[in-house]
């Protein structure tokens, strides 16, 4: 088995996950590429391999105890350990209508993905990451989790809709912090990244950051040295050090 350390990303054969993939495997990660399309996958891995990255892509779907594990069994099978865990897929859906009107299907679906999925993925994984020297996990929240930013009026945010979308990024952060606290006496880092509002499939293309932009703070998070913070929630606006989101 390789010797180069090892990341796994969910959602990761376009946008902000392909994105971070690039950007992990140019540091010299072996990068596996977690998709729900095997083939959406090897398109996706094939320019990272020739541009001299070691890409494999593996099927998961996050909503799937059964994806899941098969997925850990795939990667164990290639692995002895895995030094990175990005949690990158999400969703967003419906319209935005006020809270009160939302549908609660749409808002249940979106946990499932948003929240569920980043926790049963790094429950699966938990024993290939404590076999690695100093893994990292990075949850790909948003600001719209941030219940401070949500509460002012002078926030970018203020305007938004979207309760079930946000909610759902809330608890993801909670998870985050509750994560670290339990790992907290080994070397695994666990934290929250705000990718800032991206161009993306998930909006459309209508956010006015770059994807490349998008995966430098997820980045940053998943090369942590022993020094660097866990059970935060981040933003790229750092100069030597991330700069804290508020919660």
């Amino acid at each position: 088995m390789s010797s180069a350390r090892t990341c796994f990303i969910t959602g990761a054969n376009k946008g902000i996950g392909l994105a971070i993939a690039r950007q992990l495997g140019q540091q010299g990660f072996t990068v596996w590429l977690g998709c729900r399309d095997l083939l959406k996958g090897e398109q996706a891995a094939a320019p990272l391999r020739e541009a001299g990255i070691a890409a494999h892509p593996i099927v998961i779907d996050v909503t799937s105890d059964a994806s899941v594990q098969a997925a850990v069994l795939t990667l164990a099978a290639q692995q002895d350990r895995l030094d990175v865990l990005v949690n990158n897929a999400g969703i967003s859906l419906g319209a935005f209508p006020p809270a009160s009107e939302e549908s609660l299907d749409d808002i249940r679906n979106m946990f499932e993905v948003n929240t569920y999925g980043p926790l049963r993925v790094t429950q699966a994984m938990l024993p290939l990451l404590r076999k690695a020297p100093a893994a990292r996990i990075v949850m790909m929240s948003s600001s719209l989790g941030s219940l401070e930013k949500t509460l002012d009026l002078r926030s970018d945010i203020w305007q938004v809709g979207a309760a079930g979308y946000c909610a759902s990024k809330s608890a993801l952060n909670m998870f985050t912090v509750k994560l670290a606290k339990e790992l907290a006496g080994t070397s695994i880092k666990v934290n929250a990244a705000d990718p800032g509002y991206t161009a993306t499939d998930l909006n459309g293309h209508s956010g006015p950051r770059s994807v490349e932009q998008a995966a430098a703070i997820a980045v940053r998070l998943a090369t942590l040295d022993a020094m660097g913070p866990t059970g935060g929630f981040f933003h790229d606006g750092y100069a030597d050090s991330p700069a804290r989101h508020p919660w």
